[in-house]
């Protein structure tokens, strides 16, 4: 309704106040999920204007004002590790694998990473886009407002380009935020077979420059494993980016300790993702660079891993911990952040508040935009979910569910 009030000049003008909510601001400070009950929260200019609790409302010109009825606002979900754009399916490694066969065996076997590498070069960009838009829009549905979407799947300068450009076409047509990382170093293609150095060469001196002369990229991550790069090979990717203003990340000690994790480190990594296999040493140099634990629990359940993060110590020793669906063909065909949240609950015993900090928070830390989004406080985005639900830990709780009833991305509902 549209409320007109005289006011003084030096008045507080709104485009839209929400009333009769429940917020989980999930700010860290206070009580748990940074709770205000019977609050109301004000957008003005697509930011927050003003957020507290309803009796301390001061006055203000209001243009539109809303009940929320008694739902829940959180900020938006973010997912802040995904590899959305690819060609073909896996179905056939995932019975491989029900079978007997490693991950690591198919790999080595022209299976793996290179069979969607295949599928992915021989794809139009035509068809990638319509593919990625519909998987783009189940984690829309759900509620989320910023996605990460990785290359990788190309491997070769032109195949890669192909996938960053749909990656920008997406950023211009979807109504949400869309991050794009290189992700050139992921595996060792099919030319480069007893050459790994060369293919290195080649990812420093002609895919990342060509990648940020065309501003394709918001970052840049590798794969830092035994089935792929080394941490020597991953520096020098590492340091091609930072040369040219890029942060990094890192896909480290997925399956083995490779000190993946010191190495992201080493870099200021925004992120350092999966971590199964990361010991001490590696936890206490993500602590010190203030590097974010992305967790992928979809990759987790699918690969049959049965070596856990070292959760309790990401917990001690203060390291944010952030989840996401890892969506890919290959090892997490995870197209839900909802239910990466509840198997990060059973799986890794992630508390529901760590989770929804981890889709949030951390997560929008993982991306280095935490100072604008990720929490709810005046002068952050106002990119707001809003849930038919009784309390936030209901989201790490149900199964197949979907509690969304608004989806506000920059002050606008969609």
């Amino acid at each position: 309704m549209l409320r007109s009030i005289a006011m003084p000049r030096d008045s507080k003008n709104w485009d839209l106040l929400l009333t009769d909510a429940n917020v989980a601001t999930m700010v860290e400070e206070g009580p748990a999920y940074g709770t205000i009950r019977d609050a109301a929260l004000a957008i003005s200019d697509g930011r927050i204007a003003w957020l507290g609790a309803a009796g301390e409302l001061p006055e203000a010109n209001i243009t539109q004002t809303r009940s929320l009825e008694g739902r829940w606002i959180t900020p938006a979900l973010i997912d802040c590790h995904t590899h959305l754009v690819f060609g073909g399916n896996r179905a056939q490694e995932f019975e491989q694998r029900l079978q007997g066969a490693s991950y690591e065996e198919i790999a080595r076997a022209g299976g793996g990473i290179m069979s969607t590498v295949n599928a992915t070069r021989a794809a139009s960009a035509e068809t990638l886009l319509k593919q990625t838009q519909a998987r783009l829009q189940l984690l829309r549905a759900e509620g989320c407002a910023t996605v990460e979407i990785k290359s990788g799947y190309g491997l070769n300068l032109d195949a890669e380009l192909k996938i960053l450009e749909v990656v920008r076409e997406l950023a211009r047509s979807a109504d949400i935020t869309i991050r794009s990382t290189f992700l050139g170093a992921h595996a060792i293609p099919i030319e480069f077979k007893n050459d790994s150095d060369g293919y290195i060469d080649l990812v420093c001196a002609e895919m990342l420059p060509a990648v940020h002369e065309r501003g394709l990229a918001d970052a840049v991550d590798a794969y830092c494993e035994s089935i792929a790069f080394s941490t020597e090979q991953i520096a020098r990717v590492f340091e091609t980016a930072q040369a040219r203003g890029l942060p990094v990340k890192l896909h480290a000690d997925q399956l083995s300790d490779g000190g993946g994790a010191a190495l992201a480190a080493e870099f200021s990594a925004l992120s350092a993702d999966h971590l199964e296999y990361t010991t001490g040493g590696g936890i206490d140099a993500l602590a010190n660079a203030g590097t974010v634990a992305v967790l992928l629990p979809g990759a987790f359940l699918t690969l049959g891993e049965t070596q856990l993060p070292p959760i309790e110590r990401l917990r001690d020793k203060g390291v944010p911990i952030a989840i996401a669906t890892d969506c890919n063909p290959g090892t997490s065909p995870v197209c839900s952040l909802r239910t990466t949240m509840s198997l990060a609950t059973s799986l890794f015993k992630l508390t529901p508040e760590e989770c929804l900090a981890g889709v949030t928070r951390n997560a929008a830390a993982a991306l280095g935009l935490d100072e604008d989004r990720g929490t709810l406080a005046t002068g952050k985005r106002a990119d707001l979910a809003v849930w038919d639900i009784d309390h936030p830990q209901v989201l790490s709780y149900w199964i197949g569910t979907n509690e969304l009833s608004e989806l506000y991305v920059g002050g606008q509902p969609l």
